[in-house]
């Protein structure tokens, strides 16, 4: 009669408990379609997020170039004006000298002019003067010599006072050369600064065009991150709703079993200790990090085992399979595993996988061939660890 009443209270409750997971498969798996498509949007934004930054960093980098230019086109303005003036004032000291020279050469000439007239005109003054005062023919000759000595000096002075003038001259327009040739070039470093300041100021209205676009879509992204975030927090909500399912549903096993008039062990509670599921040097630990693929900060919530592809992945504790098939949301081929007790793991980037949703597993029981699917680097396992739905570090289980 036991066993009757056993056979008749499962059978009563079965089918609710088989609808009651049928719907939370079908949410799990409409939950999972909504991750694919977030993620399918935030890797188009991202893509454009990557094209407006490198957009802004090219506009940047010429706007620095130009900058950079107009830089050493002030400088250069700088120098030729600087030079400008030096050349003004040497022009102007080269005037002076020039109309001292042109005056001191006139008094000579007017001094030179004056004796020969004299000497001309009134025999008995000036040189002649001097000649026929002499006592003596030496007297003479040596007086003549003495006049003879100082009319060429005379000349030697008026023919140097003209060649200072020459040279002065000769400085003079070299400097209105030099002076027209560094106007010139200021002129052109003038219309220079004018260009690069306008190309300037239309290249800072690009960047700012750019950065705006680029503004608006990490606004996108981030928005899309956030969405991603909430619709991966729902669906670890509708696992753990999953795996309280399993726990009415092994509970409801062994009420039947206790009324059929079986000896029933107490309900085992979550393993302490977890087996490795694969052998190899741990490539990335738990904890927060830059996601390799992503590059967004944000909590590694496993430890990633480096094995090559194809690796057999064992089962690191006995229980039952609730999840078994791709998750869009950058696992790749994934299994999760509910231990009861609330525990549960998780299995990531598979190649193969060799077990089904609702099977039960042993402990070292193979599952899955290593991989790389989903957001992956290269071929590793993701190995995670859940309670209550929430991450913990596997370290602290692993033995």
């Amino acid at each position: 009669m036991k066993r009757v009443l056993a056979v008749l209270a499962l059978a009563a409750f079965l089918p609710q408990l088989a609808l009651a997971k049928s719907r939370i498969d079908e949410k799990i798996q409409a939950q999972r379609a909504h991750i694919h498509d977030v993620h399918a949007k935030l890797h188009v934004k991202r893509a454009q997020l990557d094209e407006a930054r490198a957009k802004v960093g090219s506009i940047q980098a010429q706007l620095d170039d130009t900058n950079r230019n107009i830089a050493a086109v002030n400088g250069r303005l700088g120098d030729l004006q600087a030079q400008v003036r030096s050349t003004q004032r040497k022009l102007a000291w080269n005037k002076v000298q020039l109309a001292a020279a042109q005056a001191t050469l006139k008094r000579h000439q007017d001094a030179l002019n004056r004796r020969l007239v004299d000497a001309y005109e009134h025999g008995d003054l000036g040189y002649v003067d001097v000649l026929l005062r002499a006592r003596s023919f030496g007297d003479f000759v040596e007086r003549w010599n003495d006049v003879r000595f100082l009319v060429k000096a005379n000349e030697a002075t008026i023919r140097d006072r003209k060649a200072d003038q020459a040279h002065i001259v000769a400085i003079q327009t070299g400097l209105l050369g030099a002076q027209s040739e560094l106007q010139a070039a200021e002129a052109q470093a003038h219309q220079q600064q004018v260009a690069l300041d306008g190309l300037a100021a239309q290249r800072q209205q690009l960047l700012s065009a750019a950065d705006a676009e680029r503004q608006h879509v990490q606004t996108e992204v981030n928005e899309l991150d956030e969405e991603t975030a909430a619709s991966e927090a729902q669906l670890e909500a509708l696992i753990q709703a999953k795996q309280e399912e399993e726990e009415r549903r092994r509970e409801a096993e062994r009420r039947a079993r206790r009324l059929a008039g079986e000896d029933v062990p107490p309900e085992p509670s979550a393993p302490g200790q977890l087996m490795w599921p694969a052998s190899g040097p741990i490539t990335s630990p738990f904890g927060m990090r830059n996601n390799p693929v992503t590059h967004v900060f944000i909590l590694h919530a496993g430890i990633d085992i480096g094995v090559a592809t194809g690796t057999t992945v064992a089962a690191a504790a006995a229980g039952r399979v609730i999840v078994a098939g791709w998750d869009d949301g950058g696992c790749g081929n994934m299994i999760v595993i509910d231990h009861g007790g609330r525990l549960s793991t998780q299995y990531c980037h598979l190649s193969q996988i060799f077990v089904a949703v609702g099977q039960d597993v042993q402990r070292g029981q193979a599952i899955a061939a290593s991989g790389s699917t989903g957001n992956s680097t290269g071929p590793h396992l993701h190995f995670g660890v859940r309670i209550n739905g929430r991450p913990v570090d596997p370290m602290s289980y692993l033995r």
